[in-house]
């Protein structure tokens, strides 16, 4: 009998500190996420921190915020979470992300899709974070898109639209130049500073390029349709560098890594932050294995303008658009 009573309360007691395991786990943390602008790539990167941070069992509460391209929208948003007390605040573009480690001190940010993050300030070395700012970078081959952008269409002028109010896009146009003095291409820019003056920079820059080059731009991408349709009709291809935008159809080609799995990796720092990493003890996350890219091709586009595709590299690309319908391989 005495026996039995002893199993019993060691029951009780592991069914008592289960539950109570149980409970502590179950917790609710809070997670800011901010994007500067919506659009299929961000809504993508977004989506890949939730499903990782759910995928290993925090019970979270997500804040999600937009800020429509605008800086001092992105500054209130990181008062938001500084006054809430997130427990992680996650930025979607340098702009955002500036805002919050401009604003947050206290609480750890981690900062996703910036191509240049020592070039905009937020860490001092790729190496390791920054005080309480980590993250991961979408710098891109711009020089070896450009060649290949060259082989395939045959240009001998390429068109550039940037955002010249933003880090990254300045980041970026110094690589666009460098790619093109290497591919013996003549480069035509445009500079605009919100997503309103797209359509109206590929008018400016249509008749004066054999094709344009899209980098990771996100104000030019959030009106990415108003340029497609500009190019679309003068019948000049598009290289995207962001392969998520270009899936809806309208781009020549596109070559990049996978938002989502962008996504899935800034939520694995997130994830690691929750478990007790610091976050001046991870360094820059960067996209580099060969399952992060996708190659697509849009041979609607090409057909419309007159530009054959060489089969080698269609055997390559996973993703094909034919008739208005795309093809993942």
């Amino acid at each position: 009998m005495k026996i039995v009573k002893i199993a019993a309360a060691f029951a009780a007691c592991a069914m008592l500190f289960g539950c109570a395991k149980k409970d502590s786990s179950s917790k609710t943390v809070k997670i800011g996420i901010a994007k500067i602008v919506q659009h299929p790539a961000l809504d993508a990167v977004e989506k890949g921190v939730m499903d990782v941070v759910n995928e290993n069992g925090f019970n979270a509460e997500y804040d999600l915020q937009n800020a429509n391209g605008d800086v001092n929208t992105a500054a209130q948003i990181a008062l938001k979470y500084k006054d809430e007390g997130v427990k992680v605040a996650v930025g979607i573009a340098t702009p955002v992300a500036l805002a919050l480690a401009t604003s947050i001190k206290d609480i750890p940010i981690v900062f996703g899709t910036v191509t240049d993050p020592v070039g905009a300030g937020l860490v001092s070395s790729i190496d390791k974070g920054e005080n309480n700012v980590c993250g991961m970078s979408d710098a891109i081959p711009s020089e070896q898109h450009i060649a290949l952008f060259k082989k395939v269409a045959g240009l001998k002028t390429l068109g550039y639209i940037y955002t010249s109010n933003e880090a990254n896009s300045i980041s970026a146009l110094e690589q666009v130049k460098r790619g093109c003095k290497e591919a013996g291409l003549e480069l035509v820019t445009q500079a605009i500073t919100n997503s309103s003056e797209v359509q109206a920079a590929a008018k400016a820059i249509v008749d004066r390029v054999d094709g344009i080059y899209l980098t990771t731009d996100n104000t030019v991408f959030s009106a990415l349709s108003s340029l497609v349709q500009v190019f679309g009709q003068a019948k000049k291809p598009i290289f995207s560098a962001d392969v998520t935008g270009a899936e809806a159809g309208g781009c020549l080609m596109a070559s990049g890594f996978n938002y989502y799995k962008a996504g899935r990796a800034t939520g694995e720092m997130v994830v690691k932050i929750l478990k007790g990493a610091k976050p001046a003890d991870l360094p820059v996350r960067f996209m580099t294995e060969p399952s992060d890219s996708d190659l697509l091709f849009d041979l609607d586009v090409a057909a419309a303008c007159g530009i054959t595709i060489p089969q080698d590299l269609l055997d390559s690309a996973n993703e094909i658009i034919k008739d208005g319908k795309l093809t993942k391989k």
